[in-house]
This record gives structure tokens, C-alpha cells and sequence, in this order.
């Protein structure tokens, strides 16, 4: 069987970004792995994992937990990094 750790491997995200999709669909994290590690390989689901995470830090500050707020920030800054940098994600 498969652990979440052998699923991470797998998958071309952070454990960071998988979070924020978990967080924001309310998926165990595990199939956040598998919706995440499908979206990032096209141009259409990298700006859907940019709009989850964008909906995420706008939920973070509404709450007033800016420090997740700041957590998100970060993980979406190397998220566009990662994909302008990374010709196997060829997008953002």
C-alpha cells in the first residue's frame, strides 16, 4: 500500500501546495496529491492551483490569521518560480 509520503514522491508538488489544496477543497491529503499532482500538468490546472492558493490567503486574512496568510504568500511565490523555472511544468 502506498503511504502519503510515497504519494508526495510521486507528485511534482511541494508538500506546502498540496496543503493549500487540501485546505481549500477539503480533500484528505492524500487525494489532494492525486488532484494536484493532475492539475500541474496543464496550463489550465497551474492557474487553478494559483487561484486555490490566491483563495486561500484571501480566507487566511478575512480570518485574521495572517501568519498562515504569510505561509501561503510564500508557498504561491515558489510555485511560480518553480513552474517558470521547471521546463517539465512548461507554464505560469
Amino acid at each position: 500500500m502506498l503511504t502519503l509520503e510515497d504519494c508526495l514522491g510521486l507528485c511534482d508538488l511541494s508538500r506546502e501546495e498540496i496543503d493549500a489544496i487540501a485546505e481549500h477543497e477539503h480533500l484528505p491529503e492524500v487525494v489532494a496529491t492525486e488532484l494536484g499532482n493532475y492539475l500541474v500538468h496543464t496550463a489550465t490546472g497551474q492557474r487553478a492551483i494559483k487561484d486555490i492558493m490566491r483563495d486561500d490567503i484571501l480566507a487566511a486574512q478575512a480570518r485574521g490569521d495572517f501568519r498562515h496568510s504569510a505561509k501561503l504568500k510564500l508557498v504561491l511565490r515558489h510555485f511560480i518560480d518553480r513552474c517558470r523555472s521547471d521546463p517539465a511544468l512548461n507554464c505560469c
